[in-house]
């Protein structure tokens, strides 16, 4: 049976005014939470929703509302109204930057914010936050100072070099130093180290941005040193290597490295500049974990400019260090730019304390969240996995063959991207054996929408969820919230 014209229009004429919705029995509470403005606001918006759901409803020729649809006889009154609006203001007032929990198995994990920040800078962070601060105030002297300043001296120390500064991220930092030193000039880069990392920083379109000509050599699997020097002419203004962090060349290959390219640049007055892109400062090989260049070994090695991030193996805030010869970062530091991509002192107070604990490197694995995650026991993994296994096997339902198993975790954010590191984690499969794509995003979903999502990834027709970023605090959370998986 549908609804006749009439019957809708009657529908339509009990649903309550805003003042009968503000009478409501939760609505002062409302109003002390949220303010007048915004209630009313969410009682317009609800009340205007209802009547667009009894309209469509005539306009299809539904069948008549029931009473317990959402705008059925028995949900027209004020007090359901008011249920509305309180479920729409608690909507609105959730962030839209959440707590998730990580259970992907990649540690720096660009989309969920790569490294977690440790306790010393958390602290310093909220400090800043709260109070005035002598960002740009010598304290000294009594007058303006330069923000670089705050943390200069610390990254000299930890680094070699003769000077610093600091840009909101890495890519900045290359942009920088390229509009600074290289516009209207000739770079060279080997035609290998072109690289792409999260489909917006490509090195050409960085270039081109900055004003700088790509000058390509060499092939994509091997370049020699004689085809730098080849390129070099009167319009070069540096010779430049990149990291290739994201990807890796094998077999028949050859590249050049820093100490071999540093004497040819110097040789004809040009500058050798090196983007580590994650950049380390202390040789990850102490801890089992493979070799990265560090940002010392490549300053001395001849380099006059690096730069490098400090959210990735670095294991601080998102930023972009450039360090080097001190008369190139003075031409970098007077450039338009600079000013531009600066970071704030939100920046700068979480950044000075994680490089303060580099000064005591043999403490980094407990100290620094990102090396703790990186080191973490496989046994330790294997417990939680053995924890969670049975709880997760009653709470999945038995469309799902759960198992613990031993799997593979990655550094991430383009940091050592062939390297994997042993970890341990619950496997989610189709209990019927056969392919479980659907079952499987359903499950994923699910997760997704706990009051703290959580994060995994479906891969070989199983649904992973990793256990190496998951430390304490976040297994309780995860365990007390399993009660809220919808079926």
């Amino acid at each position: 049976m549908s609804m006749s014209g009439n019957e809708v229009n009657e529908m339509l004429a009990r649903v309550p005014a805003v003042d009968r919705v503000m009478s409501a029995a939760n609505m002062p509470s409302l109003v002390g939470e949220y303010g007048r403005t915004q209630v009313v606001a969410a009682v317009r918006t609800v009340l205007d929703a209802v009547r667009r759901e009894l309209q469509a409803a005539a306009a299809q020729s539904a069948p008549a509302l029931q009473a317990n649809g959402p705008s059925g006889p028995d949900k027209l009154d004020e007090a359901h109204v008011a249920q509305r609006v309180d479920r729409l203001l608690k909507e609105r007032a959730q962030s839209h930057v959440r707590s998730v929990i990580n259970l992907t198995g990649t540690v720096l994990h660009t989309n969920l914010g790569r490294a977690l920040l440790p306790d010393e800078a958390v602290r310093a962070v909220v400090d800043a936050l709260t109070r005035p601060a002598n960002l740009e105030f010598d304290l000294a002297t009594g007058r303006r100072g330069d923000r670089d300043d705050l943390i200069e001296s610390l990254i000299l120390e930890l680094t070699g070099a003769e000077a610093a500064t600091v840009v909101n991220n890495n890519a900045a930092a290359v942009l920088l130093i390229l509009s600074a030193l290289a516009a209207k000039r000739e770079v060279v880069v080997s035609r290998g180290e072109l690289v792409e990392i999260g489909g917006a920083f490509r090195i050409p379109d960085i270039m081109s941005r900055a004003g700088a000509k790509l000058r390509e050599v060499g092939t994509t699997n091997r370049t020699h040193i004689r085809d730098y020097e080849e390129a070099i002419g009167t319009r070069t203004a540096m010779l430049m290597k990149v990291h290739c962090s994201n990807y890796a060349i094998s077999g028949f290959t050859k590249s050049i490295d820093i100490d071999e390219l540093a004497p040819l640049a110097h040789r004809h007055g040009l500058p050798a500049a090196v983007d580590l892109g994650s950049g380390t400062l202390v040789d990850l090989a102490q801890w089992g974990l493979p070799h990265e260049p560090t940002v010392r070994e490549t300053i001395e090695a001849g380099a006059d400019l690096v730069t490098f991030s400090g959210d990735k193996l670095l294991g601080g805030p998102q930023a972009g260090l450039i360090v080097g010869r001190a008369d190139l970062i003075q031409k970098i530091k007077k450039h338009p730019l600079k000013r531009a991509l600066r970071v704030g002192k939100l920046t700068l107070a979480a950044l000075e304390p994680v490089l303060r604990l580099y000064r005591a490197p043999e403490m980094l694995p407990e100290r620094l969240t990102t090396l703790r995650l990186l080191t973490r026991p496989a046994g330790d993994m294997r417990a939680a996995a053995e924890r969670l296994l049975p709880l997760l096997q009653q709470q999945f339902g038995s469309h799902y063959a759960v198992s613990a198993e031993p799997m593979f975790s990655q550094i991430g954010s383009g940091a050592l991207p062939v390297d994997q590191l042993p970890s341990y984690g619950i496997v989610v499969r189709n209990a019927t054996g056969k392919r479980g794509g659907r079952v499987l995003m359903a499950l994923e979903k699910r997760l997704r929408e706990l009051p703290r999502p959580v994060i995994g990834r479906i891969a070989d027709e199983a649904l992973r969820l990793d256990l190496r970023c998951l430390e304490a605090a976040d297994e309780a959370v995860f365990v007390a919230q399993l009660n809220d998986l919808q079926p």
